[in-house]
């Protein structure tokens, strides 16, 4: 597979050649997030670059390169037990490895689990003048200054082509029962953070329209002890409803409108917010419409040591996508812009219109 990278280095070659950049695509089954490309540019697909390169069980750690079907993996995993802890979407049948940690995208499990980044062990990226980078490995370390295999999570390809992925796996839980209790947004929050003080296995949450999901993890013995203490009705088929909520099949997410993803601390009141929606991870993160000023919605967001990020947009708003960097971090953004991608080749503007 040799010549597929060689490929790839003539199409930067010539991409710094002719200043046309390179957009890179794998399933594009996330190519809603994150700003339209705003100039000329060429495509690079990456699905050809596929494959498990090392599976080791015993070591709960997985290595695969970036146009690898995230289905495939997931399928793997799931013969030994096994799972992507942080449950990432995938928005499509075509969904990649690669996809997935350029987005940096976690699913319900995140609140209990850890994010993307948190299992990324290592990566190969192939640069902007054409050189193979390896940073990181196959097991958990400290390193001095930046993670890079971590830095490339959520990075939505704009320092380079992500080849070979590292990530620590997890047993698949023994069992998962979920819960339906009917209570208010602020009732749902106080009482889903003391149920967390209280170490209860609990793997994930969604409140709408009155009604609080509650998924448990864990051991039936636990699971019991858990349900004891939270009360509400069992749901038949829960993980098809938490399957809906990772992939956003719910009537909410198929509205018309602006779609809106808002990270705050978790006992965040709701009336602070503009809108009521979904709650997740306890009222860590909010996916709300109807939001009315953006620049409204940000600042009030930041005030509460937060961040509002423009998920799916109906063209009803020229807001950015991401919540402006302040200039200190947007500085260190084009750094190290300049020294993965020192032609500003891959993705410009992906992430925000400075780079």
């Amino acid at each position: 597979m040799d010549h597929i990278i060689e490929d790839w280095r003539a199409s930067i070659a010539t991409a710094r050649a002719t200043r046309v950049p390179l957009r890179l695509r794998g399933g594009d089954s996330k190519h809603f997030y994150g700003e339209a490309p705003q100039q000329q540019h060429t495509a690079l697909e990456t699905r050809a670059w596929q494959g498990i390169v090392d599976y080791e069980p015993s070591e709960l750690v997985i290595t695969a390169r970036c146009g690898t079907p995230l289905a495939d993996i997931e399928a793997a995993l799931a013969e030994r037990g096994q799972m992507l802890a942080f449950e990432p979407p995938h928005f499509g049948s075509e969904a990649t490895l690669g996809g997935c940690i350029a987005s940096g995208l976690s699913g319900p499990r995140r609140m209990s689990a850890g994010s993307v980044r948190d299992f990324v062990l290592g990566a190969r990226l192939l640069d902007g003048e054409g050189c193979i980078r390896t940073f990181g490995g196959q097991v958990m370390k400290n390193v001095a200054g930046f993670d890079v295999s971590r830095l490339l999570t959520g990075s939505l390809g704009t320092l380079g082509i992500l080849l070979d992925v590292s990530l620590k796996t997890l047993p698949r839980p023994v069992q998962e029962v979920t819960l339906r209790l009917e209570m208010n947004e602020a009732d749902a929050i106080v009482a889903g953070n003391r149920w967390l003080a209280q170490a209860l296995p609990l793997s994930a949450s969604c409140w709408h329209a009155g009604v609080l999901h509650i998924r448990l993890s864990g051991a039936p013995t636990a699971i019991r002890s858990a349900q004891a203490v939270i009360g509400g009705e069992t749901v038949i088929h829960g993980d098809a409803f938490w399957r809906d909520l990772r992939e956003q099949h719910q009537a909410f997410f198929r509205d018309a409108g602006d779609l809106w993803r808002v990270s705050v601390p978790a006992l965040t009141a709701p009336e602070q917010l503009p809108a009521a929606g979904i709650s997740e991870w306890f009222g860590a993160q909010r996916w709300l419409r109807d939001v009315g000023d953006p620049m409204v919605l940000r600042a009030r967001v930041a005030l509460l040591g937060g961040h509002a990020t423009l998920f799916r947009s109906a063209g009803k708003t020229e807001a950015p996508r991401f919540q402006p960097l302040a200039p200190p971090l947007l500085a260190l953004h084009r750094r190290l812009k300049a020294v993965f991608d020192p032609h500003g080749i891959f993705n410009p503007g992906r992430m925000y219109s400075e780079f």
